[in-house]
């Protein structure tokens, strides 16, 4: 079954009592028992929920896995991982990360001892030397990564990992299951903001983790009802409404990101556009191996710096300067004061978030009119 097809009917058939099309949305905390632990399979709302449990097989059906879990935030999920994690505990994760996780990873290291080394997400041979310096549980990255656009060779970070006893866990927020499928590459662990593309709309917060191995998988969900971060039953009938329409919007997401790429690339007030469907992004070859399509989302480095990035984001008008990403809407934002403010300076220049840096999420609107806008912008700067 295609992919376009299996957002709209993989786990979801008909409800067997009324016929409805959509799943019911269950809105009860708890369940009847016929005797004392005997049950339909649901007994608190915390635990499991039959909304929810639609949700949580479809994103293992699209992601390819066994277990699919789903969470309250993308930070819901990723602390319900980490609390897998012994204390004293090493990950190896990609320099170029979403700064809500740095501080999560730092959060661990001050109170459990578990420490993290970064690497360039790009550089293959940088993980292998990670690696060889010490037991690692984790190797972490985010591909393509946020908000630098760079891509991580899955497969063999995935070879590297798995020769030194660790799990590569991928966040696949960027991409979605319509453009990339970790797993397919031989990641153990997929994580996703699914308030981002799987949702669509910009009106639901949630995460989720997807497993490869059944034995992993019921070992988060125990952690899942344990650590108790889970959706209500609304919003995962939100997510489960934006998924059926995941792939036709990943393909105009894609469309409206290479047009503006491209009329970014062409200006002299920008010194550099990172988005991988770009023929001189440095890893354009990987990406066509190893995604389905290059995403719409896109950063730019200003000439001019912050004064100039300031200058180009208070011009634009049918992008809405905000936070996150991956709704129908376009949004603009400046990661070194908006969402990566959180990096200490010196770590953001060490990677490459500069105070000339702009991220753009592109939506689903008509992209002549996405090209309008960054064009009268950009004679702004």
């Amino acid at each position: 079954m295609r992919f376009d097809t299996r957002v709209i009917h993989a786990a979801q058939p008909p409800d067997e009592l009324t016929g409805a099309v959509n799943p019911p949305i269950y809105l009860s905390s708890t369940f009847a028992q016929s005797a004392p632990n005997k049950n339909k399979g649901y007994v608190y709302g915390r635990t499991s929920n039959p909304t929810r449990t639609v949700l949580e097989q479809v994103l293992a059906d699209l992601e390819g896995g066994r277990r699919g879990l789903a969470f309250a935030s993308g930070l819901g999920a990723l602390t319900t991982m980490l609390e897998d994690l012994p204390s004293r505990s090493r990950i190896v994760a990609g320099s170029d990360l979403y700064g809500g996780t740095r501080r999560l990873f730092e959060h661990h290291r001050v109170q459990f001892g578990v420490t993290t080394d970064y690497v360039e997400t790009s550089n293959t041979e940088a993980f292998a030397e990670a690696l060889e310096r010490g037991p690692t549980s984790i190797v972490y990255v985010e591909s393509p990564t946020n908000p630098l656009m760079r891509l991580c060779d899955l497969k063999k970070v995935a070879a590297l990992a798995h020769r030194h006893r660790a799990r590569l866990v991928v966040d696949n927020t960027f991409a979605s299951p319509a453009l990339q499928r970790p797993i397919e590459h031989g990641a153990d662990l997929v994580l996703h903001s699914t308030t981002k593309y799987l949702g669509g709309h910009s009106d639901i917060l949630g995460g989720a983790l997807i497993a490869r191995s059944a034995a992993r998988g019921e070992r988060l969900a125990w952690l899942q009802n344990a650590v108790g971060a889970i959706p209500s039953p609304v919003d995962a009938f939100l997510v489960l409404r934006g998924i059926r329409t995941l792939g036709v919007r990943m393909r105009r997401h894609c469309d409206g990101a290479s047009a503006v790429a491209k009329v970014l690339q062409a200006s002299r007030k920008v010194a550099a556009v990172n988005y991988p469907g770009l023929r001189d992004h440095p890893q354009y070859q990987l990406a066509r191996r190893q995604m389905d399509g290059f995403g719409g989302m896109l950063s730019a480095e200003f000439r001019g710096g912050a004064a100039a990035a300031r200058r180009f984001l208070r011009r634009l008008r049918v992008f809405t300067l905000a936070e996150s990403l991956g709704g129908v809407e376009s949004l603009a934002e400046h990661p070194a004061s908006m969402t990566h403010s959180s990096v200490p300076a010196a770590e953001r220049k060490a990677v490459g978030i500069t105070g000339g840096l702009v991220r753009l999420s592109v939506g689903i609107e008509h992209p002549a009119d996405l090209v309008e806008d960054v064009e009268r912008a950009l004679r702004s700067v």
